[in-house]
């Protein structure tokens, strides 16, 4: 392929970018030990900060924009991994300090790219992606710290978004009950389908504002940060853990020490982008197997061209967006 369309994010002065179209060549692109011919990718909430330029997410310009990839190695110096296989890559700084996944062809790292597990096809590891590994990331972390069914429901909010999606299906599969908290009233029966023994409205669980309140939630995965974190660690019961994910409602926390040291709650950060390669590993095969939300194929409400992302991301960050996009590369994308 001597050369392939691709979005690209350039500077525009004044602490502004601009995101364009263009057709690159291979040259054109950050070093790397593989070259991927990309079928799929997806959108994430940070990729619509990049895209729109509402969000200084880019480490370096110009640079290609999408955290997420699924495709074909085209080329590799790396003896692991070879010409024709099926590979994924999420996080690792794509997107960001390197090139992404909206383009036709990526050139990685070795490090960063993850063999497709058994259980998935390219165009379902997409419909997971970032949002999908974060979620499981999650749910991983809560477990190696001990949470249980019997501590109580789950609280998840931002739940129609990609990674409350994913979580309430592998948390409701693994037998815990999930609350789901939108302020989307219309998208209450998609969330039960999805798994949710109840849904909630944002004012069914905000909090006074005391050091402590009723302790009423087992866990929590918090994919908005602000005073909704703020809220789950006044109510979330003794020794239950809550995984922040998110921003999207604010940076701050305020809160005190005494959930954390008269009920033993934890706070869970959740890292998507550096994860340990074992890790990583781990949690892919735990998204092929046993964990694979057996709605999958729900979780995607949208699936766009190349051209389509820039206006995507725009009403992505306008918070008018139910569930997640998918972005086909080509018109012959494998699965």
């Amino acid at each position: 392929m001597s050369s392939f369309r691709a979005l690209r994010v350039h500077d525009a002065g004044d602490k502004k970018t601009r995101c364009q179209a263009e057709d690159l060549t291979t040259d054109q692109l950050n070093e790397g030990d593989v070259v991927i011919d990309v079928h799929w990718s997806s959108v994430n909430y940070k990729d619509a900060l990049a895209v729109s330029g509402k969000g200084r997410i880019m480490r370096r310009l110009p640079c290609v924009p999408g955290i997420d990839l699924s495709g074909v190695v085209a080329e590799s110096d790396d003896p692991t991994l070879r010409p024709g296989q099926k590979v994924l890559v999420t996080g690792c700084n794509i997107g960001e300090a390197l090139d992404g996944g909206y383009a036709q062809r990526a050139r990685l790292p070795a490090e960063a790219v993850i063999p497709l597990p058994d259980g998935l096809d390219l165009r379902e590891a997409m419909m997971l992606g970032t949002a999908g590994f974060t979620a499981a990331l999650a749910v991983v972390r809560m477990q190696d710290n001990r949470q249980i069914p019997d501590l109580g429901p789950v609280l998840v909010n931002g739940a129609t978004g990609g990674v409350g999606s994913v979580a309430i299906q592998i948390l409701s599969g693994l037998g815990y009950e999930v609350a789901a908290v939108t302020g989307k009233a219309d998208a209450a029966e998609r969330l039960r389908a999805l798994g949710a023994a109840e849904v909630l409205d944002p004012e069914g669980v905000r909090t006074g504002g005391k050091p402590l309140e009723s302790a009423r939630w087992g866990g929590a995965v918090d994919n908005l940060g602000g005073d909704a974190l703020a809220d789950m660690t006044r109510s979330v019961r003794p020794f239950g853990n809550i995984a922040s994910i998110g921003l999207a409602a604010g940076v701050e926390l305020k809160t005190t020490v005494m959930p954390f040291i008269l009920r033993g709650v934890s706070l869970l950060g959740i890292h998507s982008v550096e994860t340990p390669r074992p890790l990583r590993e781990q949690v892919w095969q735990h998204l092929a197997g046993e964990w694979k939300p057996r709605a999958l194929a729900d979780i995607v409400t949208r699936t766009i061209g190349l051209d389509e992302v820039p206006a995507y991301c725009d009403e992505l960050v306008a918070g008018t967006i139910t569930g997640r996009a998918l972005v086909k590369l080509r018109d012959d994308a494998a699965l």
